[in-house]
């Protein structure tokens, strides 16, 4: 019986021993995708205990919570953190093969140094270890960040956000670590939501373009664009229900608008005309300016409305949507190409059941301006666990490169979320280990260097152009 989580966890062959202790384990981390507040970083946040660090915010362990039969009093009601820290603990012990064990175990050995396991039992012990931990100078944001070897944080930021505390940050000649906004103008697309009318009256106060038409909205995103370019902004995020493709004139689009901004409702067959030519439209600004376009979809958000009503969006209600036609991401990814203004655009799908369309469909419209310039991001959300993970990667492996693969991110609002990047390379580190040991792979540590610290952090930076 192997040892728990120890120094070999998750690698049973030699070959994968040797790929992850000699070329992805002491690879950098470049932070691509994620949710972490940049207020706390520029002011180094120091966390009075580990309930805030690690269940703040953290509607993945709230999920698993509520399907202990936690009440909410304990979840993000008033209860104490240290009540809170124990109702998780007593969840962490039944959540044998959840990611969350492995996630929670990781962070508690690499930050804490606690080799033990959490559980009801052992939960005063390990609040007491953590806590004392956490008042250690070592222990602020910055420095967990540092100590997690990370050299660049793209942040998730809106259009009309003032980036204060990027700026900030960017002229801290103390703290390298590079943190860039990235753009996601989600609020500026979905014209169906009751606030869309306050968000484009404010989108224009903070761009000075007075919004009366598609067209100004077009102006006026530019303008953000170029201010958001200005903090060293180089990547986009969408958040989509799907990909979708339905093209109408440029009158129609206006009247579409129009219609909208006079408080009108629209139709669902309106709104689809008006986000295709909204993502078209950006879609071609990123290519002009160079930009990565990113497009999560596959989600359908927002599901327990008593919740909801309660708690508001990202608190763990969330799910998996099995709609997703491939035809019309492959028409709207072909729209942009006909005219040559594809960006370089990485695809995550929720459903695990999108992975060999999305392989499929990459493969279509790469082309010489770089390798992989299409991409399948990592798996997301639901998947980013040992087996949507392997999944993800083996069905990338068969229909493209696996080798350009861009890798891990975080997509975490957590300081001590880098542990995932471990779980990710070991889990990578042992399905390419698997191959070479069943004679699918020769054994060229030559090749088989490249494509580790490729996938780990080489690929990433070369894509994206950061200069770390």
């Amino acid at each position: 019986m192997k040892q728990f989580m120890d120094e070999d966890f998750l690698l049973s062959t030699p070959t994968a021993k040797k790929l992850y202790h000699e070329y992805a384990e002491t690879m950098p981390i470049l932070d691509y995708h994620c949710h972490i507040n940049p207020r706390e970083i520029a002011e180094d946040r120091k966390f009075e205990n580990i309930t805030q660090v690690w269940l703040g915010g953290d509607h993945y362990k709230w999920r698993q919570m509520r399907s202990n039969g936690i009440d909410e009093y304990y979840i993000t009601g008033e209860a104490s953190d240290r009540e809170k820290f124990q109702k998780w603990a007593e969840t962490l012990e039944k959540a044998i093969g959840n990611p969350l064990y492995h996630w929670s175990h990781l962070e508690l050995q690499k930050y804490f140094g606690y080799t033990g396991y959490l559980n009801g039992e052992t939960a005063q012990e390990v609040w007491d270890l953590c806590n004392a931990k956490l008042q250690e100078d070592g222990m602020t944001v910055r420095n967990l960040i540092k100590q997690s070897d990370v050299t660049l944080i793209c942040t998730t930021d809106d259009p009309i956000d003032s980036l204060k505390w990027h700026k900030e940050i960017a002229e801290d000649a103390a703290f390298a670590v590079q943190v860039l906004p990235a753009w996601r103008p989600d609020k500026a697309m979905n014209l169906e939501s009751p606030e869309y009318l306050e968000y484009i009256r404010t989108l224009s106060e903070v761009s000075h373009v007075e919004i009366k038409s598609f067209a100004d909205l077009q102006k006026a995103l530019k303008e953000r664009m170029d201010f958001f370019a200005s903090c060293g902004c180089s990547v986009s995020d969408h958040a989509l229900e799907y990909v979708m493709y339905a093209p109408a004139s440029e009158e129609e689009i206006e009247s579409i608008f129009a219609k909208r901004l006079a408080g009108k409702e629209i139709s669902r067959t309106e709104e689809l005309k008006f986000k295709t030519a909204f993502m078209i439209s950006v879609g071609k600004e990123y290519h002009r300016r160079n930009w990565v376009m990113q497009l999560h979809y596959g989600c359908k958000r927002n599901n327990n409305d008593l919740l909801y009503a309660k708690l508001g969006p990202d608190t763990g209600y969330d799910c998996i949507n099995n709609y997703a036609p491939s035809a019309q991401m492959a028409d709207f990814l072909n729209a942009l190409n006909t005219t040559d203004e594809l960006p370089k655009t990485i695809l995550y799908s929720l459903n695990p059941n999108d992975d060999a369309s999305i392989g499929s469909i990459i493969g279509c419209f790469q082309d010489a301006t770089m390798a992989g310039k299409v991409q399948q991001g990592s798996a997301w959300w639901f998947n980013d666990n040992k087996s949507g993970m392997i999944a993800q990667m083996t069905s990338l492996a068969n229909l493209g490169l696996l080798g350009n693969f861009n890798g891990m991110l975080t997509d975490s609002r957590s300081f001590l979320s880098y542990t995932r990047h471990e779980y990710f390379r070991r889990i990578l580190c042992e399905l390419i280990g698997g191959w070479v040991e069943n004679g699918e792979y020769p054994e060229d540590y030559k090749a088989l260097e490249k494509i580790i610290k490729g996938i780990s952090y080489n690929n990433a930076v070369n894509y994206f152009g950061f200069s770390v």
